[in-house]
């Protein structure tokens, strides 16, 4: 039993089959597993599903990691709920991805993948309810699980449940194209929560709007306002329950600098960095570093800099484009399909400005951790301009890792926007000639400025590191006991 769990999709270990027929696990990173480190081992277990089928195997010969369980849900229903609810409709709902005159549709076989939705947060809650001490803490992670809190709550009453959404929470006008059931479903089950968090005070602001117009057979809510109570929230009324509150608080997730410097010095990444130093030679450089994630729109920034160098023939030859993108959800064809573009655009502005000794965009579609730490050690100006963003960490790396400094051009649809606005050149993300005008400011930049800003970016990236955001959370949590 535990007295602090965690739940989330993904957890902080894998496992693989060796060449032997062995399986090796394989530790994870991030700011979730940093966060949690904060926390006794003994005292703490991270819930999460088995992803693969060496996940698989090491459930069903009881193989485990200390402070791990990992969930075998049957694959089937996974993949409906992962790829077909959570990828597929969540994701885009709270990224406003949809291709309006196409998309969504929500027919008969919608209705099935969100039962294989249902069951799979059904099957966090039971496990989470299983392990947990009485009065425990539990923090569910992200829009994969957002059933689990009302669930847990039916199951378990006495624990303290928070959630926190790593994306962008949907607006209220945009949720309106979901089904009056569905959308209530989803919304009662984060309600199911003590405490909700999310980055940024816009997105924890959307859920509350959204809350203000629940009104269904099963309950009323109405959102809570600073002008109006001391707290933020939702106070609601459900038929079968009472009446409660769930408090809503941004907890915006920072780097951890000092593990990243580290990180970024090791040997293996001074080598990547010398390749890339002889590819680049002593021309400047403007680094992105993204999954070919549709929100991340990485086909407008190379629109952007393909019209930089029409409109100011000035950097031809002089600059390089670094952008590493990762390969990501490659089983959705729309995934696919957009990796394919990113591809295509890059090697239409080589075509176009490209000399023999000049290749003005490089693209790495590689998950390569160790060339991205080089690159942003090598840049000289950042570009971050998705279209929505729950947060966008590498906003916050770069400046902490650039070597030279870096001059940030950032969206204002980034969730780092309002905590970087004041030193960053921020762009709409739509404008495509707004963001050229950017990077041609960003490469100007006197070397004065340039070190000035990335010391205050860096200073604002690293104010709220994960153990501290993570404890943040679980002191919030326990507030409310």
């Amino acid at each position: 039993m535990a007295s602090v769990l965690v739940a989330s999709n993904r957890g902080p270990v894998s496992y693989v089959r060796g060449e032997g027929g062995e399986l090796d696990a394989r530790r994870g990173g991030g700011g979730l597993v940093s966060g949690l480190s904060a926390v006794s081992s003994q005292d703490s277990l991270w819930v999460c599903a088995a992803l693969g089928e060496g996940d698989r195997e090491a459930v069903r010969r009881g193989i485990g990691e200390p402070g791990v369980r990992m969930l075998d849900i049957d694959p089937e229903v996974y993949s409906d709920a992962y790829n077909g609810i959570a990828n597929s409709v969540l994701w885009f709902l709270h990224h406003h991805l949809y291709d309006i005159p196409r998309e969504p549709v929500f027919d008969a076989a919608f209705r099935r993948r969100w039962e294989s939705y249902r069951a799979y947060n059904r099957a966090f809650a039971e496990a989470l309810a299983a392990e947990a001490d009485e009065g425990a803490a539990v923090l569910v992670q992200d829009y994969h699980l957002a059933l689990v809190p009302g669930m847990l709550r039916e199951l378990r009453p006495d624990l303290l449940i928070s959630h926190f959404t790593h994306t962008p929470w949907v607006s209220s006008a945009y949720l309106r194209m979901v089904p009056d059931d569905i959308a209530a479903e989803l919304l009662w089950g984060m309600l199911g929560a003590d405490e909700l968090g999310f980055h940024t005070w816009e997105w924890a602001s959307a859920f509350i709007e959204c809350c203000s117009a629940l009104d269904d057979s099963t309950g009323t809510a109405q959102g809570v306002w600073p002008s109006g109570d001391p707290w933020h929230g939702v106070r609601w009324r459900r038929n079968d329950v009472g009446k409660g509150r769930t408090r809503v608080r941004a907890h915006p997730l920072g780097v951890d600098g000092d593990e990243l410097r580290a990180l970024a010095h090791r040997p293996v990444v001074d080598e990547a960095l010398a390749r890339l130093r002889a590819e680049v030679g002593d021309r400047r450089t403007i680094v992105r570093v993204d999954r070919t994630e549709l929100s991340k729109n990485i086909l407008r920034g190379l629109l952007a800099y393909r019209e930089l160098l029409t409109t100011r023939p000035e950097w031809r030859g002089r600059v390089v484009h670094l952008a590493s993108a990762y390969p990501s959800r490659q089983d959705l064809e729309s995934y696919r399909a957009y990796t394919a573009s990113v591809t295509e655009l890059a090697e239409e502005v080589n075509a176009e400005f490209g000399t023999d000794d000049w290749r003005p965009v490089i693209v790495s579609v590689e998950d390569d951790f160790v060339r991205s730490l080089a690159a942003y050690r090598l840049a000289d100006v950042a570009l971050v301009n998705p279209v929505r963003d729950g947060m966008n960490l590498v906003a916050k790396e770069i400046p902490v890792v650039s070597e030279a400094g870096c001059a940030l051009v950032l969206s204002t649809g980034a969730g780092a926007y309002r905590e970087l606005r004041q030193d960053a050149l921020t762009v709409n993300p739509y404008d495509v000639s707004e963001t050229a005008e950017a990077l041609h400011t960003a490469l100007s930049m006197p070397q004065e400025e340039r070190t000035a800003r990335t010391k205050r970016l860096a200073a604002a990236a690293t104010a709220l590191p994960p153990q501290r955001w993570f404890l943040d959370q679980l002191d919030a949590l326990r507030e409310e006991r």
